[in-house]
C-alpha cells in the first residue's frame, strides 16, 4: 500500500491563524494576572492585525473589552476548563496529508507528569469536536503518544530538528527506543530525516530541552541558535556543543546550514532560581516575526538579527519578562496553523 504524502508545514508558511489559551486567576498566573495580560494582549494585537486569532479561555465575558485595541473581527473565542497556558504544547500539530490540513492530538502529560494537565489534554479534541475549525480538516487521535509542539522544529521539505533530551525524556514515551520513535516521527509527519541534538540547554527549563529554545529553522538552509559566548556562564560548555553538533549536520541536499548565531539572553532570576530566557523562542507569523525581549539591551542586538534572517517580515519586539516568570516565553504560548485550518 502506498504511504500517502504528509509534509509537516515550516513555521514560515502561509498561516489561517494562531491559538492562545488565556491565563485567569485558576493557573499558576494568579498573582500576577495583570502583568501577564498586557503581554498576552500585546502578542494578541500583533497576530489579529494579520491573521485570525483563536483564544481559548476560561471566561470569554471578561475579555472582550481587554481586547478592544485589537481587530476583534478576527478573533474567535472559545470557552473550556484549562490548567494552564502554553499552546504550543497542548494544541494541535497540523500536517497537510494529500494536501489537506489534519490536526494531530498527542497526549500532553504536562512535560513528563511534572504538572497537571488533564484539562489542557482534551482542548484538541473539544474544539474539533465542537466546529472550531474548518469543514473538512481532519483530526486524528494519537493519545496513545506524549508529544508537545514546542519540541519539534520542521523546515517544511521533511527534516526535523529536535533534542534527545526532551524525546527520550523518562514520563513521556519511556516504553519506545529513540529507533521506534524516530520510526513513528518519520511515518507520521512524512519525514526523509531526522537531526538529533545531544546537547543544549537552558536553566529553569521545565521542558527537558524543548528545541523551541534552543535553535530554529528560519527557512530549509539556515538555522538560529543561541551562542554562549561566556566561559564563566553554566551553559558556556553545553551550548558550544551544540553548535558543534548543529555545525555537523547537513541539508538533505547535503550541505552544511547556515548557522546564525543568537544572543544569550541576560540572566533572569526569580529569586535565586535562573529562567530560561532566550531569544531562540521567536513566533513567525504572515508578515512579521515576534520576538521576545527581556528589558536588555541584548533585545535590539537580537531584532537585528532576525531581521537579517527574516528581510522580508517585520520584526516585532513583545516584552516577556512576565512570561518567563513560569519558566516560557513567546513561542512556548502560541500554536500557529497553517491555511485551510481555522
Amino acid at each position: 500500500m502506498q504511504k500517502p504524502n504528509i509534509i509537516l508545514p515550516a513555521e514560515w508558511a502561509a498561516q489561517c491563524g494562531v491559538m492562545l489559551t488565556w491565563p485567569h486567576e485558576g493557573t499558576d498566573w494568579a498573582d500576577m494576572l495583570d502583568e501577564v495580560e498586557i503581554c498576552f494582549l500585546a502578542i494578541a494585537k500583533a497576530i489579529s492585525d494579520r491573521e485570525k486569532l483563536l483564544i481559548v479561555c476560561k471566561d470569554i465575558p471578561r475579555l472582550t473589552d481587554k481586547l478592544k485595541n485589537c481587530r476583534t473581527e478576527n478573533i474567535v473565542f472559545a470557552a473550556y476548563p484549562l490548567n494552564d497556558t502554553w499552546a504550543r504544547d497542548h494544541g494541535a500539530i497540523t500536517v497537510m496529508k494529500e494536501g489537506k490540513p489534519t490536526l494531530y492530538d498527542f497526549t500532553f502529560n504536562g512535560w513528563g507528569m511534572k504538572f497537571a494537565a488533564n484539562f489542557d489534554n482534551q482542548i484538541t479534541s473539544s474544539l474539533y469536536k465542537n466546529g472550531f475549525f474548518r469543514k473538512g480538516v481532519q483530526y486524528e487521535n494519537l493519545q496513545h503518544f506524549v508529544l508537545e509542539g514546542g519540541s519539534l522544529e520542521s523546515d517544511g521539505e521533511g527534516t526535523l530538528l529536535t533534542t534527545r533530551d526532551c524525546l527520550l525524556s523518562i514520563n513521556r514515551n519511556q516504553h519506545l527506543t529513540e529507533a521506534a520513535i524516530e520510526k513513528q516521527l518519520i511515518d507520521l509527519f512524512g519525514l526523509q530525516q531526522m537531526l538529533w541534538l545531544s546537547s543544549g540547554y537552558l536553566a529553569g527549563d521545565d521542558t527537558d530541552s524543548h528545541i523551541d529554545t534552543l535553535a530554529r529553522f528560519c527557512d530549509p538552509q539556515t538555522i538560529a541558535y543561541v551562542k554562549c559566548d561566556d566561559a564563566n556562564d553554566e551553559h558556556f560548555e553545553a551550548l558550544n556543543r551544540m553548535e558543534q553538533e548543529l555545525t555537523a549536520f547537513r541539508t538533505l541536499k547535503n550541505q552544511a546550514y547556515q548557522l546564525i548565531p543568537l544572543p544569550m539572553a541576560d540572566p533572569v532570576f526569580d529569586g535565586k532560581e535562573r529562567l530560561p530566557a532566550t531569544y531562540a523562542n521567536f513566533l513567525i507569523i504572515n508578515g512579521a516575526v515576534l520576538v521576545p525581549f527581556y528589558n536588555s539591551p541584548k533585545d535590539q542586538i537580537a531584532a537585528q538579527i532576525l531581521q537579517k534572517a527574516f528581510p522580508d517580515r517585520e520584526i516585532i519586539g513583545i516584552d516577556c519578562s512576565p512570561l518567563i516568570i513560569q519558566h516560557g516565553s513567546l513561542h512556548c504560548v502560541t500554536m500557529q496553523f497553517p491555511e485551510g485550518v481555522l
